[in-house]
């Protein structure tokens, strides 16, 4: 995993913690929410909070996400929510801490001024012992306060600031005006910079979950079900209603289709599908060369062309019939009959770009394209992360070279031409290969050489 570390692509745009003050805060938090604490100097956290090196120090992965459900946080700082969210249990969970922190971000900014602000994703649910436990989950509920109860004293200030202006003769209740004095000058001029932060309710219909190596609950669909990543016989238990598995390619295209999550990624004769399929083509070139042990020289297109004519009748179905797709595209050929039968099928399909649960789509159909490591790696990095441990050392300096340069030169202009819909005639840049310093002369955008930049 080191080349994925140092390129930036695995712990990633983690927070730094190296302030005494900083750290005193965040073990008055974690001794509040776990009875535990750290000893380090300096470590990192991501949105909630939890940190790879106290995990390690703890020997406990999950000290932030006990039973692995109703996660438990530590704000520090607002500038957690551009920060990862790891270890993620629900598909959910990143998305609806950075909308706390964004909803919010003015009275958290105030609070963490002075003190860490820890809370909770609270669900009716305290474990998911059986998979059908997963279908109660349904809202999240967010309290949060500071160590020091800033907010619920804020809360206790404001009341006794409604009973001092609405009951008569207060101004000569000593008591009530000494109380609020008191509480002021633990929570300041509440009337003017308000700290409750409420609590806030966020609604999980359709999400994945990490429990039992994987399952994707579909509720809030025309047609619900579960899917389950591998075979659902593996299970002692199933959920209720329908379930599927990713082993049934027919069962999961009628899903698809019947709920109409899906589009094509090549629409049209002409724009940039083409050349993404082109792109999809190489990856599962490179995976096939490097499973068959044969090297890949520079890695240029040119070498990779060879690659293909050595494999021959070796090249997977999948290369193939989206090698028809392009030639469709492209060249006028004739329409290549590609259904869910096809190993190609997933490869050619992306999310509809208007669906609001279009990430949740996509890294589905990233697990039943696995081959397509740009796909895993933006839309299942936890599948990626286990993936490319198994790969040949080769196919990983490929991976982590071709991410470093392509997708984290331009993460959302990548993200907007693969998913997004958007067909602005962007071109698709070769696969990297090993070049010489004299070669490095153009800037190499996300996606391809861009001159004059």
């Amino acid at each position: 995993m080191k080349r994925l570390i140092q390129r930036g692509l695995m712990f990633g745009n983690l927070i730094r913690v190296d302030s005494p003050a900083l750290i005193e805060r965040y073990n008055r938090a974690l001794k509040g929410l776990a009875g535990k604490q750290t000893k380090l100097k300096e470590f990192h956290i991501d949105v909630s909070g939890f940190s790879p090196e106290i995990g390690e120090e703890l020997d406990d992965p999950l000290y932030l996400n006990p039973n692995g459900c109703n996660r438990q946080f530590i704000i520090l700082t607002v500038d957690q929510k551009t920060a990862p969210l790891l270890n993620a249990m629900f598909s959910t969970s990143r998305g609806i801490l950075r909308q706390f922190i964004a909803d919010n971000e003015a009275k958290l900014f105030a609070l963490t001024a002075h003190d860490a602000v820890a809370g909770e994703l609270m669900d009716s649910v305290y474990d998911v012992s059986a998979p059908a436990r997963l279908f109660d989950i349904r809202k999240f509920r967010i309290e949060a306060d500071t160590t020091q109860s800033h907010v619920k004293n804020a809360r206790l200030l404001a009341e006794k600031i409604d009973q001092f202006q609405s009951e008569e003769n207060a101004w000569f209740d000593d008591d009530l005006i000494a109380e609020m004095i008191e509480l002021a000058r633990e929570t300041g001029d509440v009337t003017r910079v308000p700290v409750d932060l409420g609590v806030q309710t966020f609604e999980q219909a359709n999400f994945w979950t990490a429990h039992f190596g994987g399952v994707y609950v579909f509720r809030d669909v025309d047609s619900p079900a579960a899917i389950v990543s591998g075979d659902k016989d593996r299970l002692d238990t199933l959920p209720p209603g329908k379930v599927l598995d990713t082993t049934q390619p027919n069962r999961l295209a009628s899903f698809l289709g019947k709920n109409n999550l899906v589009e094509p990624v090549v629409r049209e004769r002409g724009g940039n599908g083409a050349d993404i399929l082109r792109q999809k083509m190489e990856f599962i070139l490179v995976d096939a060369a490097t499973s068959a042990g044969i090297d890949l020289g520079d890695m240029s297109s040119r070498t990779l062309r060879q690659v293909a004519q050595r494999l021959g009748a070796g090249l997977p179905a999948a290369f193939h019939g989206l090698a028809a797709m392009v030639r469709w595209a492209e060249a006028g050929g004739p329409w290549p009959r590609i259904d869910s039968r096809h190993p190609a099928y997933f490869y050619t399909l992306r999310a509809r770009p208007d669906h609001p649960d279009r990430d949740l789509i996509n890294q589905l159909l990233a697990e039943l394209a696995p081959m397509d490591f740009r796909q895993l790696f933006i839309c299942h990095k936890q599948l990626f992360y286990a993936s490319y441990a198994t790969w040949p050392d080769e196919k990983r300096e490929f991976v982590a070279e071709f991410l470093h340069r392509d997708y984290m030169a331009n993460k959302a202009g990548a993200r907007d031409a693969l998913f997004g819909g958007s067909d602005r005639g962007l071109k698709v840049p070769e696969i990297p290969r090993r070049r010489t310093r004299d070669e490095m002369i153009d800037i190499v955008g996300p996606w391809g050489s861009v001159g004059g930049r």
